[in-house]
């Protein structure tokens, strides 16, 4: 089987891509949020970026060789394929941010499996950091744009990720509405996921009270049982006295 397999590269693999994907992600942080950046300093920004892109698409071609059925994994990895194709048109670049999500959210997963709110909060402001971001870079040079700072990004960040979208702020760019398009789909997304925590959270506490109420009348019966059998017992002996005074008066 596949999965074995890969499953033992993850294990090799996720806290380095971890690594590489919180280093993508402060470098092409400080690259959009300072505008001040020497000539010099920018190129090594995005020449580290690169690099780290190129990891994650080695990282890609490694599970292929892993997978025995290599064309059908392909096949139910298209996305992967495809978000590491598109950053090679400069104008969706934008879009290897997607993998870093990736990479970053299945740490958030095995790390806090089962603490829900945690997990589902770290998403969330994972995903509304990396949006911000993105939008920002799409959108500040951009004509007519509205999106010029990162107070701005995050607002309309906030505002479409929730789906409320007061459509004050738009992008106007191809790789904006790319980032918006994304944002809509996981924002979707998102909802359903906090939506299936709070009714699993309501679910579990119920089923909790149930086998709590459960516990306690077995525990009450076990006890009321155990007190019946020492009445019998009590009963018996006080029976056998009897009988035994009894005797002693017939034969007296």
């Amino acid at each position: 089987m596949d999965e074995p397999r890969i499953a033992t590269w993850d294990r090799r693999v996720d806290w380095p891509l971890t690594a590489l994907a919180v280093v993508f992600l402060a470098g092409y942080a400080w690259q959009v949020l300072d505008t001040t950046l020497a000539p010099w300093v920018d190129t090594l920004l995005e020449i580290v970026l690169t690099a780290t892109w190129v990891i994650f698409g080695i990282d890609y071609l490694i599970r292929i060789g892993l997978a025995r059925r290599r064309w059908r994994f392909i096949g139910t990895h298209l996305l992967d394929l495809a978000i590491l194709l598109l950053p090679m048109f400069r104008q969706l670049r934008v879009l290897r941010l997607v993998t870093v999500i990736g990479v970053l959210n299945r740490q958030l997963r095995d790390d806090f499996r089962g603490r829900v709110a945690v997990y589902v909060g770290g998403t969330v402001g994972l995903v509304a950091f990396v949006s911000s971001l993105a939008v920002l870079d799409a959108e500040r040079y951009a004509p007519d744009s509205q999106i010029t700072d990162f107070g701005e990004a995050l607002w309309w960040t906030l505002t479409t990720i929730s789906t409320v979208g007061y459509g004050d702020r738009y992008p106007t760019t191809l790789e904006g509405r790319v980032v918006a398009a994304t944002l809509m789909v996981t924002g979707i997304a998102l909802l359903g996921v906090v939506t299936a925590s709070i009714a699993s959270w309501f679910v579990e506490n119920l089923r909790r009270s149930a086998e709590e109420s459960t516990d306690e009348l077995e525990m009450t019966s076990e006890r009321l049982v155990a007190q019946m059998g020492e009445v019998l017992t009590e009963l018996r002996t006080i029976s056998a006295r009897l009988d035994a005074l009894e005797r002693d008066r017939s034969t007296s």
